[in-house]
């Protein structure tokens, strides 16, 4: 069944129901990036197969929302298909909220599935149909109707991760949790998110490919936790002590019933971003609610010292793993045939071979040439192009060991290449250096740190559109909030960069038809001097992978660029040369070397 017909066969779904526009977000009931196989409705219904988009359908026609990362991808894949790509942030394309006030007409029906729409965007709906003299219906998923061969939801098994790599217990998270809602005067917090409750009770599971989340919803009080998940996927090791906890089980989907059920007493601490429309809708009316970020949210993005301790591993033996891939990619371009599949598998050996390896912790990117313009693009096998010397290869990828979670990305020269790729490079890595070594007072955030990255690309008229850093976490999502760095004011979203948090440093240039290049460490934030004029703070690179020195034109850097790079590649031959062998040092000593 192809797009088109999908697309009549919702159009008439809607006819039935008398809805006259349909939105489709990407996103599950737990407001989650990344979604479970069940969750991909937006995917199914238009073809675009990228990880965040907004799809709406009207009688006469189909619209995709999505943001720079996805623009060229999105382009090839809806080409065709009958949907309209809808360029988020650019001049002239209307925004979603746009478009529904202009197309939203009197007496007119938007229809959506509310549990897969966050409560503040279900409000924000809301405003529009009640402005236009129109009306909502949130309780259809009529993409479900016309799915055939819908996959289930995920039964896989849970496993606890041991104190040695969470360094806190479940209770003594909780005792925070509830400090919290005590502050803001709750006495109830409803928790939606997987990342966070996951977080809380050191629990891990494989319900969304590549990230070791669990289904699941939870209301926690002053003495217990009532926990809504398949309970067949726990063992009865995992089931007792998490009663000691005073965790109570009940089925995954019991929740929208329960929560008919809190006293009108009882005042709730939610997340508006986080928690689904039709939840949201399901709490009695005249409870008081606090309508707050989740305490969660910032409390697992500020690493403690054991997880700090075991990030530094795994950074450590990912980087192992990299060196390694290097150089084999090196030696072995034009004497062995090479796919952009085969190359990624072989770094994944690499990976597993270090120890404590569970899985990538993202769907990896492994991109050749044009292809790495798509700032996004994975290969598949009807994509997956040859590689041959001349042009880059850019692998952005990551692995998820108990140590934590890894994000990084390399580009790599394959043989000699042209002059403008060489030039490219050293641009991203003057960037990425420039970024890496940031000192600033304590109260400064991302947006302000996001100029140190962009300046060396603004002053030669460029950009790239994507964020240049976002939170990592551990074996939790690989972008989580709130620290990021972007230029671009967001409303609620910023936040001071706090010591222990780990934040990637990922600029990149893409030139479509051609190459892209990107190159991304994970920095770990420190507390430096404390004196007169307050706290300082620094940026700690703590991945260690040379900057192929094949694509370096040193003269576009400064003295300034040459010194911190030559640092950075000091650093990276004394951590990385201990656990390799003698050739394998040998090697990384001449792409550590000292440029002038």
């Amino acid at each position: 069944m192809g797009i088109s017909e999908r697309l009549a066969r919702l159009r008439a779904e809607m006819e039935k129901r008398g809805v006259d526009i349909y939105v489709v977000p990407t996103a599950d009931f737990h407001q989650s990036e990344y979604v479970g196989e069940h969750f991909k409705a937006r995917e199914f219904i238009t073809g675009f197969t990228g990880s965040a988009g907004t799809a709406v359908i009207t009688m006469d026609e189909a619209r995709l929302w999505t943001d720079g990362r996805y623009f060229v991808q999105a382009a090839q894949q809806l080409s065709g298909s009958g949907v309209e790509l809808m360029k988020m942030g650019e001049p002239d394309v209307a925004t979603l909220k746009a478009y529904l006030t202009e197309t939203l007409g009197p007496g007119r029906v938007l229809g959506f599935d509310g549990r897969v729409l966050a409560m503040r965007e279900g409000k924000e709906y809301e405003e529009i149909a009640s402005s236009k003299d129109a009306k909502i219906v949130y309780d259809c998923d009529l993409i479900d109707t016309i799915w055939e061969e819908r996959p289930p939801l995920s039964k896989e098994p849970i496993f606890a991760l041991a104190l040695e790599y969470t360094g806190e217990t479940a209770a003594e998270k909780l005792t925070r949790i509830r400090g919290k809602m005590k502050e803001y005067g709750a006495s109830m917090h409803v928790l939606t998110t997987l990342d966070d409750i996951c977080w809380t009770l050191n629990i891990r599971g494989n319900d969304v490919a590549y990230f070791p989340l669990v289904l699941s919803y939870a209301l926690i009080s002053m003495d217990s936790m009532d926990l809504f998940i398949d309970e067949e996927k726990l063992n009865d090791e995992i089931k007792e002590e998490l009663k000691k906890d005073g965790v109570m089980f009940h089925p995954y989907n019991d929740i929208y019933e329960e929560i008919k059920k809190i006293s009108a007493e009882q005042t709730i601490l939610l997340d508006p971003s986080k928690v689904n429309y039709a939840l949201y809708n399901n709490i009695p009316a005249g409870i008081r609610k606090v309508e707050k970020p989740n305490p969660e949210i910032a409390f697992k993005a500020v690493k403690n010292a054991v997880e700090i301790k075991n990030i530094r591993q795994a950074q450590i033996k990912d980087s192992v793993a990299h060196v390694r891939f290097m150089k084999w990619i090196k030696e072995n371009i034009g004497k062995l045939e090479m796919t952009e599949l085969s190359v990624a598998d072989k770094l994944e050996e690499f990976r597993v071979e270090m120890g404590n390896y569970l899985r990538p912790s993202f769907a990896p990117i492994s991109s050749f040439g044009e292809h790495a313009a798509l700032p996004h693009y994975s290969p598949s096998p009807e994509s997956n192009a040859m590689l041959e010397k001349g042009n880059v290869l850019l692998t952005d990828t990551g692995a998820g060991f108990y140590e934590g979670s890894t994000d990084i990305t390399r580009t790599y020269a394959l043989g000699e290449i042209p002059q403008e790729i060489k030039d490219h490079f050293t641009l991203v890595a003057i960037s990425n250096l420039r970024l890496g070594v940031a000192k600033f007072l304590y109260g400064t955030t991302g947006m302000t740190l996001d100029m140190l990255a962009r300046k060396p690309f603004w002053d030669r008229n460029l950009n790239f559109n994507h964020g240049t850093g976002h939170g990592v976490g551990y074996l939790l999502n690989i972008h989580e909030g709130p620290a990021d760095f972007r230029w671009q004011y967001r409303g609620g979203e910023v936040c001071p960069i706090e010591e222990g948090m780990i934040i990637t440093d990922e600029p990149g240039i893409y030139i479509e038809g051609s190459h892209g290049i990107r190159l991304e460490n994970e920095l770990l934030a420190c507390k430096g001097e404390k004196n007169e004029y307050g706290q300082f703070m620094y940026l700690e690179a703590i991945t260690y992978i040379p900057f192929d020195l094949d694509a370096v034109n040193p003269e576009l850097m400064t003295d300034e660029d040459k010194k911190l790079l030559n640092e950075y590649h000091k650093k990276v031959y004394e951590i990385v040369s201990p656990y390799l062998t003698e050739e394998e040092a040998k090697w990384l000593a001449h792409y550590t070397r000292e440029i002038e």
